[in-house]
Parts: structure tokens; C-alpha cells; sequence
């Protein structure tokens, strides 16, 4: 449980509830990082404060795609070359990642704080909360660096297999990440910029505990000035891995933009709703994103060690538990809801309208298990490709134009952007996730990934 996990002996789905299990837990926790944000602050600031938060996130994401890309190509290419017990391109892999990581963090601390500014005021972020804005997107940029490194080495321990120290890690930074919250913000009267040095500092800690557990597992690999001198072989490799996903992100990032200014023409009020759901929303997801990085990381090893037959067999019991797991967590959101959003306000316009989309949302949340599931079986075997059209598809094509096109019909007439009705902002979302599991499965039944190994095309 403390150590890398072999997921090419055993039974499949023993392997993925094993090492998912500590996974689920992490994800949940880190989850909390955000809720924790906007629950103090929507309390003890208020509901400003609150879409302060919120209306920050889309381009918070936007500049993480450097960080998303180098994290995918990481994983796969740990998780084939442990699983094929290739050490010394492991140990390339890693160093070179460690490196990739800092240069990437460097330029985001340098370029965030430049265009927080300019790209805020393009957004047209009400008045009212864009300093808060401002402040809080600044300072967690020049702190990205711990951000950064928890995330991509975190993503490398489990590509070895290794779910249980990632989560050990990340629960002692949780715990600093609360009390630093009210102390900064209750105690201090810091306001939106307590809640993002909390976040910076607790990320600080966890980035640099994850280093250090890399760093001493000499039984696996090695990390030396050697190995963290990038090769041009392996920085090939992770930019032709994690491009199509760092692109993914991007685009995906550039769209929610693009909401976020629809979002934005709503007001204070559906922007705070927005900011809410989406705190319930990373709960709800993260079972499936759990799944689907642990699909990865257990096809990638299986992928090395030339086994696609167990590759389909952890599919098929993978898809099982996670779409059981959603159908349960469905129905807690649909009971529980109203009391999830008191817990983040006591504005009863904004409990309304959360309660509104997050019953709109629930039915997606399955579509969802079947997407993530099967994309990380594709990006596991090095076929992050298809994926990534089928974002761009469905985010692009489908979401952008639907939310945007119903806002329009729902409008009085010769009313301007956001006079229609707020509901469009999640009937897009769910029709965009149904659509992508119905492209993602017919994807993966085709079998293109299966011709996708970095390891069969350096044997051939």
C-alpha cells in the first residue's frame, strides 16, 4: 500500500480498487482545497466574495495547461516503462519531468500576474468583485510552484503505483489548508487574499513532500543532476504524450472563458450559484476522474508489459464500479442538494438557483463515468489523440453554441446577453457529456489505441 504497486499480476479489478481507493480519498481531499475557499469566504465575507472566487477559476485553468500536458506524458510514459522494468528510462522520464515542471512554473509566475488584469476586464467581471478577483488570481499565480510540483509528481508516484503516499501527503496539507482558511480569514480579516495564501502554502508543503518521496525511492529509480538534465529523446516523448492534452485543456479553458463572460452578463447572484455548483460538481466528478487515472495508470503497465488482455478486462469491471459509484452519488446530490449549498451561502436566490442546476447536471454525472473511464484506458496505452478530439467536439462545437443559442431564445424582446434564463449554462453541459460518452465508447471499441504503445514502436 506504501510503496509502487505491479497492476500486471492479479485480478484486474482487485487492482483497481486498490490502489483507487487511496486515489478517491486524494482526489477528495484536494477537492477540498476549492470548497474550503468558498465556503469561508461566502460566510465570512460574503456572496461577493463568494463569485470572486468562482469567476477566477476559468482563468486559473487556462494557464495550468502547461502543467496538465507535462502531467499526462509523465504518467504514461512511468507507468509503461515500470510496467515493461525499463529503469533507466524511467529514470530519464522523471528527471526530465522534474526539470519540465520548474521552467513551466517559472514562466506562470512571471506571465499570470501580467494578464490577470486585462483578461478580467475583457471577461467584463462586474464591478463589484473585480479587485477580489484580481487579488486572488495574482497571488496564487506566484505561488504556482507548489501547485505544480504536487500534481505532476503525485501523477508519477501513481503512475509507479503508488495511490497511498500522494493521499498522506495531500491530507497533512488539507488539514494546514483549513486552519491557515480561518485563521487568515476569520482571524486576520484577509478576505480573498487569505484564502489564496492558505492555498499556496498548504500546496507548497504537499509539492515539496511528494519530491522528496520520488526522490528516495532508489529501489525503483534514480534521480541525480544526470537524470535531471532533459534529453531531447524524452522531452520529445513527453510533448508528443502531453500536447494533445495540454491542447485539450486549452481550448477546453478558452471555452469556459467564454461561459464565464456569459456567466458573468447574470450577475453577482448566478455567478455565486455557478461558483457554488461548481464546488458540489468537483465532488461528484471525482469518482470519475478517480477511475479514469487509475484506467491509465493500470493500462499503461499492462500496456508495457504487452497484456491488452488484461487491458479489456479491467475495462469492463472498471466501467462497473465506476457507473455504480455515480448512480449512488447521482442520488445524494438530488436529496442533499439544497443542504450543500447552505453550506456555501444563506442567500436563498442563490440556494435556489444552485438546487436548479444541479438537478439539471445529475443524469450527466454517469454519462461522465463512461467518458473518463474509457479516455484513460486510451491515454494509457498512448493514444491521447482521440480524447482530445472529442473534447474540442463536444466543448466547442456542442456546449459553446447551445448555451449561448438557448440564452438567446429565452431572451424578452430586444433584451441584451443575460436577460434570458440561466438554465442554458448547464443544459449545455449535460448535453455536451452525454454526446461525449456516446463518441468516447464508439472510440474505444474501434481499438485504435491498442496500436498506440511508446514501448512497441522503440522495439520495432
Amino acid at each position: 500500500m506504501f510503496g509502487a504497486q505491479d497492476m500486471t499480476q492479479g485480478s484486474p479489478v482487485g487492482n483497481l480498487v486498490k490502489f483507487s481507493v487511496p486515489l478517491l480519498i486524494g482526489n477528495l481531499a484536494q477537492q477540498l482545497y476549492s470548497t474550503v475557499d468558498s465556503i469561508v469566504v461566502g460566510n465570512y465575507v460574503g456572496d461577493g466574495a463568494l463569485a470572486a472566487v468562482g469567476a477566477s477559476g476559468p482563468i486559473l485553468n487556462l494557464l495550468l495547461v502547461l502543467f496538465m500536458g507535462i502531467s499526462v506524458g509523465a504518467s504514461i510514459m512511468v507507468s509503461q516503462y515500470y510496467g515493461a522494468g525499463e529503469r533507466d528510462n524511467l529514470s530519464e522520464t522523471v528527471g526530465t519531468t522534474i526539470t519540465a515542471t520548474l521552467l513551466s512554473a517559472v514562466f506562470i509566475m512571471v506571465a499570470g500576474p501580467l494578464i490577470t488584469r486585462p483578461v478580467m476586464a475583457l471577461l467584463d467581471t462586474p464591478a463589484d468583485i473585480y479587485e477580489m478577483s484580481c487579488e486572488y488570481l495574482v497571488i496564487l499565480f506566484v505561488g504556482i510552484i507548489g501547485c505544480a510540483y504536487y500534481n505532476i509528481i503525485s501523477g508519477i508516484l501513481r503512475g509507479l503505483g503508488d495511490s497511498m503516499m500522494p493521499l498522506v501527503f495531500l491530507i497533512v496539507a488539507c488539514v494546514l489548508n483549513i486552519g491557515l482558511d480561518i485563521w487568515f480569514v476569520a482571524g486576520f480579516q484577509m478576505g480573498v487574499a487569505g484564502v489564496a495564501w492558505a492555498t499556496i502554502i498548504a500546496q507548497a508543503i504537499s509539492g515539496a513532500l511528494c519530491l522528496l518521496r520520488l526522490m528516495r525511492m532508489k529501489d525503483v529509480l534514480t534521480v541525480d543532476l544526470h537524470t535531471l538534465r532533459p534529453k531531447g529523446l524524452f522531452v520529445k516523448k513527453l510533448v508528443q504524450l502531453g500536447l494533445p492534452s495540454g491542447l485539450t485543456q486549452a481550448i477546453f479553458s478558452f471555452a469556459m472563458i467564454i461561459i464565464q463572460s456569459l456567466t458573468n452578463s447574470f450577475g453577482t447572484a448566478v455567478i455565486a450559484a455557478n461558483t457554488v455548483v461548481m464546488r458540489v460538481d468537483g465532488f461528484a466528478m471525482m469518482p470519475n476522474f478517480t477511475f479514469g487515472t487509475a484506467m491509465t495508470t493500470y493500462t499503461g503497465q499492462n500496456i508495457g508489459a504487452n497484456r491488452v488482455d488484461r487491458v479489456e478486462e479491467g475495462t469492463k469491471g472498471g466501467l462497473k464500479v465506476g457507473m455504480a459509484v455515480s448512480v449512488i452519488l447521482v442520488g445524494l446530490i438530488l436529496l442533499f442538494g439544497k443542504y450543500l449549498m447552505e453550506m456555501f451561502t444563506s442567500t436563498p436566490e442563490v440556494i435556489d438557483l444552485g438546487q436548479q442546476m444541479l438537478r439539471t447536471l445529475a443524469v450527466g454525472y454517469v454519462a461522465m463515468a463512461v467518458t473518463q473511464i474509457l479516455s484513460g484506458v486510451m491515454r494509457g496505452a498512448g493514444d491521447t489523440m482521440t480524447p482530445m478530439w472529442i473534447s474540442i467536439i463536444t466543448t466547442v462545437i456542442i456546449r459553446v453554441p447551445i448555451a449561448y443559442g438557448l440564452e438567446f431564445l429565452t431572451r424578452p424582446e430586444g433584451g441584451a446577453m443575460g436577460s434570458g434564463a440561466p438554465t442554458p449554462l448547464f443544459l449545455s453541459l449535460l448535453l455536451s457529456w452525454v454526446i461525449g460518452a456516446a463518441l468516447t465508447a464508439v472510440a474505444y471499441k474501434m481499438g485504435r489505441w491498442k496500436k498506440k504503445s511508446i514501448i512497441a514502436k522503440e522495439q520495432a
